[in-house]
């Protein structure tokens, strides 16, 4: 494993709940370690495909993974289902409170 890598990321948004009320709630900075090989194939499909980010695939990932092992709520469902529709980096609106 990797202890760390530079990874020239993509400028996250991080939309404010109490600032714009329609948008998803606030994110949270995650720090993982995992194998150099899963690793690798980020950066190499990072590179080939502009409208996913780092970002984007490991929330992409979270969210399938908790939906697929039967997480009942429903910020996950959208979170699962506006990754696999999204499209050239445009958002698609988030659950609404």
């Amino acid at each position: 494993m990797k202890d760390r890598q530079e990874f020239t990321p993509t400028t996250p948004t991080t939309p404010t709940s109490a600032a714009v009320p329609d948008h998803a709630p606030r994110s949270v900075s995650v720090e993982n370690q995992f194998p150099e090989d899963l690793f690798d194939a980020m950066v190499a499909f990072v590179g080939s495909h502009p409208q996913w980010d780092q970002y984007r695939l490991m929330q992409a990932a979270l969210a399938g993974f908790l939906f697929q092992q039967g997480c009942q709520d429903r910020s996950v469902a959208q979170h699962y289902l506006n990754g696999l529709f999204q499209r050239g980096g445009a958002s698609l609106p988030g659950p609404r409170a």
